[in-house]
């Protein structure tokens, strides 16, 4: 069996992983900037395919179906972002004779229509957010302002159509704000997804995000694999996922998830998937949308149930085969990810570029870390700034904030700024370790941040320490592997003193 990983990074090694591990061959496309990536070296193949923008290569309908073709490969597996959630990527792939490891091309057509799946969602008895089913602020000027002055409730969510990611997005307070906002979210939309469709949402302050884990056979049986929080955002983007959820009752946790497992059977789901809700301050949960594809967030799920999902998505789509029931499905523990981003704290968390001097994991019992990132590697910002995650575990969610912190600190990369100050500093305050977060945290949270001088300071220092560390391990004979040993470990210690 050959599987093409129509993506890049770390969730194309993830695939990759999953894919050796059952015994099957990977073949990994990259472009001109993803020259001697990690995941091309991991993969057992690799095909070029293209320059560095998305457009002309990872988002290359023709060009990703050729390198599958000239590779003879049986499957696709498409990740999370670029083409996961396109309908007709997953349509040709199957034109072409190959297995889309994913929903049916159908089911991604109903779901990545965000109008479709709240009219599916109210059919199937889930609660859905008041606002229109059709498409609003296209046409002319005219239209536009009569909808505009037609609004009387505020604040107000303006949401593209198509897509995900956060992006096409935005929140305006009054009338006068709307039209620009819908303009600004039609603009990024036609930008990232090729379509300027929009609708209006009510704004639900202070809600919490959640989301439920859901795979399905194709043929009405859908299992629910827990649920996850993913409140802490920033710019609609998430930054720490959590499973299982904290302070849910078991009442709610059996609605969010009856509500979830409806939705499945209503859409006769396939493969693995997500369904969104927003939970308010009264504890009512309403369906905002589906995401079918793997999750970014999808780890969390994984320690906690104990269960690899990508060898669970990759073998049903080969054998029809959940391989489990819904008792078998049993949460132990927390576990909570970070997303560390290439970014700078100091500068609006701008996205960061340059070479990355040293990376050094974080290790121990219960920490994993997915990335694609190595000693060397050039960040850019021609993709997303999301270079590792770190994943933790612990027997429950007090025991995972301590891990996470430990992993945090002992993380070492220089070179780029990241994000793992900004995310230790979340974890620490009293609100998230009590559980007590939702969608605005961030808009309030304004820790001090490293300046640059500072950050500049501390890269100085890692690298004089490496140099030093170099030139020690240099004069060292094979008969000083005792001292060579002590040496080692004090030179780590003073890392991370640094770090």
């Amino acid at each position: 069996m050959k599987v093409l990983v129509a993506n890049r990074g770390e969730i194309a090694i993830r695939v990759m992983r999953a894919c050796r591990e059952l015994g099957f061959s990977a073949v990994a496309v990259y472009s001109d900037a993803d020259r001697g990536a990690l995941h091309t070296r991991y993969a057992d193949e690799a095909v070029h395919i293209g320059p560095a923008a998305a457009r002309d290569s990872y988002l290359n309908i023709d060009k990703v179906i050729a390198a599958a073709l000239e590779k003879k490969a049986d499957a696709i597996h498409p990740g999370y972002g670029f083409l996961s959630e396109n309908q007709e990527f997953a349509a040709r792939v199957e034109a072409a004779g190959m297995i889309f490891i994913g929903p049916r091309p159908e089911t991604i057509a109903m779901t990545g229509d965000k109008l479709e799946a709240r009219r599916i969602a109210r059919l199937a008895g889930l609660p859905v957010l008041s606002g229109p089913d059709v498409p609003i602020g296209e046409g002319n000027e005219d239209d536009l302002n009569r909808m505009v002055a037609e609004q009387d409730e505020f604040p107000v969510i303006v949401k593209a159509i198509l897509g995900g990611g956060g992006r096409g997005i935005r929140l305006a307070h009054n009338k006068s704000e709307l039209k620009k906002m819908i303009r600004q979210a039609q603009r990024e939309s036609m930008s990232s997804f090729g379509a300027d469709g929009i609708y209006l949402e009510p704004f639900i302050d202070r809600a919490r995000h959640i989301e439920v884990q859901i795979i399905g056979d194709g043929q009405g049986n859908v299992l629910v694999l827990g649920e996850r929080e993913c409140s802490i955002q920033r710019r609609r983007q998430k930054l720490i996922e959590e499973a299982p959820a904290p302070n849910l009752s078991s009442e709610q946790r059996q609605q969010v998830h009856a509500y979830a497992h409806q939705l499945g059977v209503a859409l006769n789901y396939r493969s693995l998937g997500t369904v969104e809700f927003l939970l308010d301050r009264k504890g009512n949960f309403y369906f905002i949308e589906v995401n079918p594809r793997i999750q970014v967030e999808h780890p969390v799920s994984e320690v906690v149930l104990g269960i690899d999902l990508l060898r669970l998505q990759l073998r049903l789509a080969l054998t029809g085969d959940m391989k489990y029931t819904q008792d078998q499905i049993v949460v132990r523990g927390a576990a909570i990810e970070a997303r560390i981003l290439a970014e700078d704290p100091a500068n609006d968390f701008m996205p960061a570029t340059g070479r990355i001097a040293y990376v050094q994991e974080p290790d121990g019992p219960g920490i994993r870390v997915d990335s694609a990132i190595f000693q060397g590697m050039e960040i850019t910002t021609d993709y997303d700034s999301l270079i590792a995650k770190v994943i933790v575990w612990g027997e429950d969610r007090e025991a995972a904030i301590g891990r996470l912190t430990r992993a945090l600190q002992e993380f070492q990369i220089s070179g780029v700024p990241t994000s793992m100050d900004f995310i230790t500093r979340i974890i620490s305050q009293e609100s998230f370790i009590h559980g007590r977060v939702d969608t605005t945290f961030l808009d309030t949270f304004k820790p001090r941040m490293a300046d640059r001088s500072e950050a500049l300071e501390k890269v100085a220092a890692i690298a004089a320490a490496l140099a030093m560390h170099r030139e020690k391990h240099r004069r060292q004979t094979v008969s000083a592997a005792p001292e060579s040993n002590w040496r080692k470990t004090a030179w780590a210690e003073q890392m991370r003193g640094l770090i």
